[in-house]
């Protein structure tokens, strides 16, 4: 089988991570991988932030718990996270992330990287907090959370799980 359909097949949300960070080398081919994803008329109205530092993982983690009224960590214990932001004045700008945030967790694969699309990205940036960091990054002010990309080395190996019946119908 053509290896990068053997690497579509065999991706998995991994939800355990080993504690080492992500080398500098294999982060930039994840952010490499989003920056050559689809975009609407290939306008590329996307900001990609690699966080790798720990205490505004840490804190992007609690903004995300606190969505959810928890207070452990969504993030599974990942060193490393991408927050993805559309331009919400860009019709197209959630489709266009969710497009970057898809070839990210698949290069993550590719290369060894364990990783987790982690939702409620616009509700953490949205709080006084999440837009805060938005704009000592440097994020415009217009562009809304769409996914969080977590990073790390797999400390699991998951099962895939059955394909649904009816998952595809073909008109012919």
């Amino acid at each position: 089988m053509n290896q990068v359909l053997e690497s579509l097949k065999t991706r998995r949300a991994i939800r355990k991570y080993k504690a080492e960070p992500v080398r500098k080398e294999d982060l930039d081919a994840v952010l490499e991988a989003g920056i050559y994803a689809p975009t609407a008329m290939g306008a590329q109205r996307a900001c990609i932030v690699a966080v790798t530092n720990k205490a505004e993982r840490d804190a992007i983690s609690r903004m995300n718990a606190a969505v959810m009224g928890r207070d452990d960590d969504p993030f599974y214990g990942a060193p490393a996270v991408i927050v993805v932001f559309g331009d919400s004045s860009w019709p197209q700008g959630k489709k266009d992330g969710a497009l970057i945030m898809g070839n990210m967790l698949n290069a993550a694969h590719a290369i060894g990287l364990g990783s987790c699309w982690i939702d409620r990205a616009e509700e953490s940036f949205n709080s006084p907090e999440g837009q805060a960091l938005k704009k000592k990054w440097g994020v415009p002010e217009e562009y809304t959370g769409v996914g969080n990309c977590i990073l790390g080395y797999p400390d699991e190996t998951p099962e895939p799980k059955p394909r649904k019946e009816g998952y595809i119908i073909r008109v012919e």
